[in-house]
Order: structure tokens, then sequence, then C-alpha cells
């Protein structure tokens, strides 16, 4: 992935995924109503023919109520489907509970062996993306449910990794959970 990249990232997980794709869904629904009412400007602006029996039409103002619904609806509905499947936890094999501090982060893994590491940012180097390259990288296995358990021991933190389409935020005294899926080793 590149900076300079104007499209999503490629996706890693089911989530993103899914997120692709309702993107694509959203935004030809947008092209095409732009296109739409671009033509009708077009036709308003250099058709000088007037119909006055158009100015009290019960049909084509019930269709400018109807039409708009159901292109809210062609929205909405694959939207709380993702947003439902992205909260749902199934059957979790791994727990990974991820603590942010002040400059850094923290990582425990307590299923079925407990380890932990703290991972801080690295700095000065030509090769390395700025703010987002660490000592300790967290390591997750792929094809794996995995339960994500996000907190904070001071401050509002943000955990994200854009590929897997997952964006939490570390809250102190609250937990908030995600579950997580890798499909792609990498």
């Amino acid at each position: 992935m590149k900076w300079t990249k104007f499209y999503l990232p490629d996706a890693y997980s089911p989530t993103m995924e899914q997120l692709v794709y309702f993107h694509d869904h959203t935004m030809s629904i947008i092209t095409s109503i732009t296109i739409l009412i671009c033509i009708l400007l077009n036709s308003i602006l250099w058709n000088k023919l007037i119909d006055l029996n158009m100015n009290e039409h019960q049909m084509i103002e019930t269709w400018w109520t109807i039409l708009p619904t159901i292109v809210l609806f062609l929205i909405a509905i694959p939207s709380l489907k993702i947003l439902y499947s992205m909260e749902e936890l199934i059957n979790p094999t791994i727990s990974i509970k991820s603590m942010g501090h002040q400059w850094y982060w923290s990582y425990e893994y307590s299923d079925k062996f407990c380890k932990e590491l703290e991972s801080y940012m690295k700095y000065n180097k030509k090769n390395d993306f700025r703010l987002l390259e660490v000592d300790n990288k967290m390591k997750a296995p792929f094809l794996t449910q995995i339960r994500m358990i996000f907190s904070s021991s001071d401050v509002l933190h943000s955990w994200t990794i854009p590929c897997l389409g997952i964006k939490m935020d570390a809250v102190p005294g609250r937990i908030n959970q995600s579950s997580l899926m890798i499909k792609k080793p990498g």
C-alpha cells in the first residue's frame, strides 16, 4: 500500500471485503443519481418549452417522494447487515487484550498461554512509515476467529488496521471488544 493510492486498501478480512463491496454499491448509486441530475439540469437550462399542466401533477409528486425512499433503502439495508456482522462474535479461538498507554500499546495473549508485550514506536528510519512502525508488532494467526479487547490506561486511543476493516477506540475505564479474522498472512 502506498500513500499515493486513492482507493481502499486490499482486503485481508471478510469484513473489509464487505466494506469494499458496499463502497462500490453506494458509489454506483451516487454516480447514477449525479448523472441523472446533470441531465435534468441540462435539459431545464436549454429547454424553453413550458407545460402549465405540469404544475399540479400529483403522480410526479408521488414518484418524487417514493423514489428517494427506495434509494435510501437500497443503501441502508446492506449497511445495516455489515454493521451487525462487524459486531458479531463467532466462537473466538484466541483473545488478545490491547491496552493503550500514553506513547505505546501493550498486548496480552491470555487464552492458552500468558504472553505480554509492549509495542513502542520506532523513529528516524528512512524506509519506515512515520508514527506507524513499532519495535514489537502484534502477531495474530490467520484463518482463526480472534476476539480483540480494547481499553486504555490514561487517555482516548484509536486502534486501527485499515486492510482488516477494524477501528476501535480504547477508552479509560471501559472495555470494548471486536471480532477479527485475517484471511491472508502478512
